[in-house]
């Protein structure tokens, strides 16, 4: 029989690019999607990569403690992954209350719908970088000190204590990746990634003439969402868990990924970004840079994609996007 894995996020970056990972190691994948009448916008990025139709698509919501139960009940996963969150940092400020409820008492769903129905499964919680926030230390690892700085950071702390605590106290086999950013073609067009290489297609193609970025000094760790699914994966795979932090080690300015982006179609980025002080964050992180050498050492684990290639990658994908609108 094969593996079951079940996911939330399913239908977001890091979700998608889990599923086709997990389809091509011939797991069954079933995920989580919450009803809505965008089901259509919903799953693109698993239309995108072509694996729908290999999906088991069910009905919940991470806010509902009793779909969960039914769910994981009735699929009896080996693997469960927790991806499902209120993940843009901007929104969390406007909206810090569903953050909480969905990014941190989200994770305490999954993982109680678990020890009461399926105590077995391997459980991945989606930590971020993030939680570092006003960074204690130029490198952060798995044994650098939080202090977050924003709704969604705080939310994801606290799931990952719960995460941590769970496995502490009902010996779960409950790990948590600590991902620093991870982009690609599938990352949301609100993130600035995403808005920067978009933004170069549309300049580039003539339909935009202007750029409009908060800080673009930030200093952040950059990878490949591809690199840091398989992470995911290698973690469940350990005969004991534990927390890892996934990470380029090296880190870059908005400005440098910005010069990427339109030096890669051709264009001199000082002529069309604008910044405007509207999109500056209340609170900003200014640098992350992080630490992998346990993933490295325990998971056998190292980035495959630089963040040159990603990056053209992404300006590639969005240029065929916006000649094809």
């Amino acid at each position: 029989m094969p593996r079951r894995a079940f996911l939330t996020g399913i239908t977001g970056q890091d979700g998608a690019y889990l599923s086709q990972f997990l389809l091509g190691k011939g797991y069954d994948v079933y995920g989580l999607v919450r009803r809505s009448s965008t089901a259509e916008v919903n799953d693109t990025r698993l239309r995108w990569l072509g694996i729908i139709d290999d999906l088991h698509l069910i009905d919940g919501d991470l806010t509902d403690l009793s779909s969960l139960i039914r769910i994981i009940a009735d699929v009896q996963p080996d693997e469960i992954y927790n991806l499902a969150a209120q993940s843009f940092v901007k929104a969390s400020w406007q909206q810090p209350l569903l953050t909480g409820h969905v990014t941190g008492q989200g994770c305490m769903h999954v993982l109680e719908a678990m020890r009461l129905v399926c105590p077995e499964a391997r459980f991945y919680q989606a930590s971020s970088s993030e939680m570092f926030g006003l960074i204690q230390e130029p490198t952060q690892s798995e044994t650098t000190r939080f202090y977050p700085r924003s709704p969604y950071a705080v939310a994801k702390v606290y799931a990952h204590w719960t995460t941590v605590n769970y496995r502490e106290s009902f010996r779960m086999h409950a790990s948590s990746g600590i991902l620093f950013n991870h982009e690609s073609p599938l990352r949301g067009i609100e993130f600035v990634t995403r808005k920067v290489t978009d933004g170069a297609a549309r300049i580039k193609l003539g339909k935009a003439g202007k750029l409009r970025l908060g800080d673009i000094d930030v200093r952040r760790d950059w990878g490949h969402s591809k690199d840091y699914v398989r992470a995911m994966w290698m973690m469940l795979q350990q005969d004991e868990p534990g927390d890892y932090v996934i990470a380029s080690g090296r880190a870059v300015t908005v400005r440098e990924m910005c010069r990427m982006a339109f030096e890669h179609v051709g264009l001199d980025m000082d002529r069309h970004i604008v910044i405007d002080p509207a999109l500056l964050r209340p609170a900003e992180v200014h640098a992350l840079l992080g630490n992998s050498a346990k993933a490295k050492a325990k998971l056998g684990w190292e980035p495959l994609i630089s963040l040159e290639e990603m990056i053209r990658e992404m300006v590639d994908a969005d240029l065929a996007r916006v000649a094809s609108a």
